[in-house]
């Protein structure tokens, strides 16, 4: 299957001598797709359907240099390899500093050229992947980790307090789970949680964010969403999780609940911290209540 590369370059003359350049690559399968301004190459960038993009400096009014930073601040991670004219000094470092992965002298490119300036910036990237994944994942159950919970509700306590939207969490935690590892051992405690944050991570959409709390507790970011949709999203959680047993293997199999606590920014809440604190409460209120059921700050 063809790997699909970004061309972003306002000239039609370099598509064609990319794409005649392609079609000489010794090792491998390549189609180019082609962009002609600063906007649709941000678009189609930003749309995460492209392995890697070649990006020219000049780019009309804008530069490519700012492409990159905008790109890499809205969360792009495609590896870019930049393109650059002889005369343009400093531009290329500028560019690897910025985020491109590598760069090609435009007056000098020969097939043989771009095919390993390609497979070198797929490598780097799978590389710079797996490394991203590692610190900002649980290994046990994939879901992001507590450090890069507290950097993105950071980032999201920004953003409702400059755009004036809605920002909600959801926590989530496994009913009697200390029983489980009690009873039947840390392995099968492991596949449960596993099953738990599988399910609850299957009830939001892709712009929202699931996360490993700590221990036996989730929390859900919920990007622009407000109380109403929060405690829908929380009721959904509890009775996914609910609505059949954890296969364990063929002799055991398990039924767990979780309880879960909603809070929404900035009507429970003034700020990131006190959002968590707010949905933390809920959870507790779940807990008190008997369990296996959502609770909304706001009925507390």
């Amino acid at each position: 299957m063809a790997r699909t590369i970004l061309l972003i370059d306002d000239d039609r003359m370099q598509f064609r001598l990319l794409q005649a350049h392609f079609k000489n690559f010794r090792r491998g399968r390549y189609e180019l797709d082609w962009a002609a301004t600063y906007e649709d190459g941000l678009e189609k960038l930003l749309h995460g359907t492209h392995e890697a993009c070649l990006l020219d400096y000049q780019l009309g009014d804008r530069n490519g240099l700012e492409l990159i930073h905008e790109a890499v601040a809205r969360g792009c991670f495609t590896p870019i390899i930049f393109l650059t004219a002889e005369t343009a000094e400093h531009v290329d470092m500028e560019a690897m500093n910025a985020g491109a992965l590598d760069y090609l002298v435009k007056g000098e490119i020969t097939p043989r050229m771009v095919e390993r300036s390609l497979r070198y910036a797929l490598k780097l990237s799978e590389t710079l992947g797996a490394l991203r994944r590692m610190a900002t994942r649980d290994e046990l159950t994939g879901l992001l980790n507590r450090r890069e919970f507290e950097r993105i509700l950071m980032e999201e306590d920004e953003r409702v307090r400059r755009f004036k939207i809605a920002l909600s969490l959801v926590m989530v935690d496994i009913d009697h789970f200390k029983s489980v590892n009690d009873t039947h051992g840390h392995t099968v405690g492991d596949i449960v949680l596993r099953e738990v944050a599988r399910r609850v991570a299957g009830e939001v959409r892709t712009v929202d964010r699931a996360v490993r709390f700590g221990g036996e507790e989730l929390v859900l970011i919920l990007m622009q969403t407000d109380r109403v949709g929060a405690i829908d999203v929380a009721k959904r959680v509890v009775t996914s999780v609910a609505q059949e047993p954890v296969f364990v293997n063929e002799k055991l199999s398990l039924k767990v609940t979780v309880s879960a606590g909603a809070a929404a920014m900035p009507v429970d809440a003034d700020s990131g911290l006190a959002l968590l604190n707010a949905a933390d409460k809920a959870l507790y209120a779940a807990k008190s209540r008997g369990r296996n059921r959502a609770v909304s700050f706001h009925n507390l």
